[in-house]
């Protein structure tokens, strides 16, 4: 998935629940992977052109929380926006993004065509790509493998697990030592300071940040948040969102949509979510409910 994972697991058969974790992430990325010709995702994006194809029960999944989230934000996240990623540069690993010289082309941004087309029919396992649709899982899928991954270490009888896929993190049970989840959250411009340190049981963390996935295009510095209304980099006031919630897809598609608005966290009013933002002048702000989960 283009990151690091870090996975910790308490009690039960910790080292085959470990390999186990590890299979389960390879197999979700080899499903998702925008970058793998042979992923579902690549082969919807391909092949749908408004008829059905069944798909695995995971793939059929992240689909549907996709087209959920964008209802949710009111198309401020929108997983369509993998054109417009293309065209502003992001069609290939970000190793290869970062250091590819620019050749100074004009870029016109293409706004993302929304998922009101998009089906998913969980009965035969199948999803519906309108014709000229196409979509990146993108972080919504870091924080659904977290979901997921940490449901099965419990199933197969952690007492606890963590599971955190570049910064998208998910914990559930028993932290070690019998104690929450302690987890600090680093200022996007200074990792030196902390903008928040949370003590959680059973939730999600998500941020997002445009101080990290930047590079040149078209004589302009771009980052991978875009903005579905432009087709561009979002234009945001702030640095970084980060978002608690229950569940880390929607943690995870939340920070974005927030991200896209521009809004600090006293206004914001997603459904079930505690925020930090902070903004270019490096002010941290949280919303009221934060302290709740705050250790």
């Amino acid at each position: 998935m283009g990151t690091t994972v870090h996975v910790i697991v308490v009690g039960g058969a910790e080292r085959v629940l470990l390999d186990g974790a590890r299979q389960r992430i390879a197999e979700l990325e080899r499903r998702w992977s925008r970058f793998l010709p042979e992923s579902e995702i690549s082969y919807l994006n391909a092949h749908s052109r408004g008829a059905p194809i069944v798909v695995s029960a995971d793939t059929a999944i992240l689909v549907e929380r996709a087209r959920r989230a964008w209802e949710l934000t009111g198309g401020l996240y929108d997983p369509t926006v993998l054109r417009a990623l293309r065209t502003l540069g992001y069609d290939r690993d970000f190793a290869e993004v970062r250091t590819r010289p620019d050749d100074l082309r004009l870029i016109a941004p293409r706004r993302a065509p929304g998922c009101d087309g998009i089906l998913v029919d969980p009965t035969v396992s199948s999803v519906t790509l309108p014709r000229d649709v196409e979509i990146d899982p993108g972080g919504l899928g870091k924080g659904l493998a977290a979901d997921l991954v940490t449901a099965e270490l419990l199933a197969a009888g952690a007492r606890g697990a963590l599971v955190n896929l570049g910064g998208d993190v998910r914990v559930r049970g028993d932290a070690p030592g019998g104690t929450s989840w302690s987890i600090a959250v680093e200022h996007p411009t200074d990792p030196a300071r902390t903008i928040v340190e949370l003590g959680i049981t059973d939730a999600a963390i998500a941020t997002s940040t445009n101080a990290r996935r930047r590079w040149i295009r078209g004589g302009r510095e771009r980052h991978h948040l875009v903005d579905p209304r432009t087709g561009d980099s979002a234009d945001s006031p702030l640095v970084s969102v980060t978002v608690v919630a229950d569940e880390g897809w929607w943690a995870e598609t939340s920070a974005k949509a927030i991200f896209v608005a521009g809004i600090p966290a006293r206004r914001v009013t997603l459904p079930g979510v505690h925020v930090a933002t902070v903004d270019a002048a490096g002010a941290v702000e949280h919303t009221p409910g934060l302290q709740a989960v705050v250790a």
